[in-house]
């Protein structure tokens, strides 16, 4: 296991990193698959795996932050304040959108124990608390959209300045490639 370093980012934070992309896929994958599949076991099956992955997530984009705070000084520097603001906003929507989302489950009234742990339990009369379904559906999914479209340009950033190479060519920080000369 190696640790962050001024030029490479450790295992920890390569797992953390890859983990949550993947996941992030994930969670568009089974949404979109739910919007398009018209059996409705199948869609309940793909919505309920989506709260419990967003669960996932959200605990995940804290340990990360926890992580990349408490080793800030051994990690690759950003390359420039619109890489840094630009991871400063993934990590701000990937705890912004999990949150309206567990924020929208309590106000449905219904119980909620993603991956088996009790997080909330339903409201005793049933009901709703209209403001946090009204929230949750307003911002939820167009935020997700932000979220994957910063997620892309991440991504194509990593490759135009892999492209380039030089001192720019971020991917070998991230993944076991060798530096583009």
């Amino acid at each position: 296991m190696t640790p962050d370093s001024p030029t490479r980012y450790g295992t920890v934070s390569r797992w953390l990193h890859w983990g949550m992309a993947l996941c992030v896929l994930w969670m568009f994958g089974t949404i979109l698959g739910a919007d398009l599949i018209e059996d409705r076991a199948t869609q309940t099956l793909l919505r309920n795996g989506h709260k419990h992955m967003g669960s996932l997530i959200w605990v995940l984009v804290l340990l990360r932050a926890a992580w990349a705070l408490a080793h800030a000084r051994q990690r690759p520097p950003s390359v420039s304040l619109p890489a840094r603001l630009g991871h400063w906003a993934l990590y701000a929507l990937l705890f912004i959108i999990p949150s309206i989302g567990l924020l929208r489950q309590y106000g449905s009234g219904r119980a909620f124990s993603p991956l088996g742990l009790p997080v909330f339990p339903g409201f005793a009369q049933g009901g709703k608390i209209d403001w946090m379904v009204d929230l949750g559906g307003l911002l939820h999914g167009e935020l997700a959209w932000v979220l994957l479209a910063l997620v892309a340009g991440h991504a194509a950033m990593a490759f135009w300045h892999r492209r380039r190479g030089g001192a720019d060519d971020v991917l070998p920080r991230m993944m076991n490639v060798a530096p583009k000369r």
